[in-house]
């Protein structure tokens, strides 16, 4: 018979003091990215290389698990349709 039982998380096994920034930075990589509303103002700090683009414009942005620049458009939809089109959830960012 085939032993099939999980073992629990505890609460040791979640302590944050065992993290360290690139442990986090990691979790998700390839497969959870970040949709994150952005102001064309800020812009330039996430994706150096963009053109400058006017002042005021609300955008999204696509960043990876460790907060990589992926992806900027115009459409929240233009977003995810990447993000699935490259098999990687996606997370809202506030």
């Amino acid at each position: 018979m085939t032993d099939f039982s999980i073992n629990p998380i505890t609460q040791a096994d979640l302590d944050p003091a065992e993290f360290n920034v690139a442990d986090l930075a990691a979790l998700g990589e390839g497969h959870i990215a970040y949709v994150r509303p952005i102001s064309s103002d800020e812009v330039k700090r996430i994706f150096p290389q963009a053109p400058d683009l006017s002042p005021g414009l609300d955008l999204f942005a696509l960043l990876s698990a460790s907060g990589a620049p992926i992806l900027l458009a115009d459409s929240r939809d233009a977003i995810v349709a990447n993000a699935a089109a490259n098999d990687l959830h996606t997370v809202s960012l506030h």
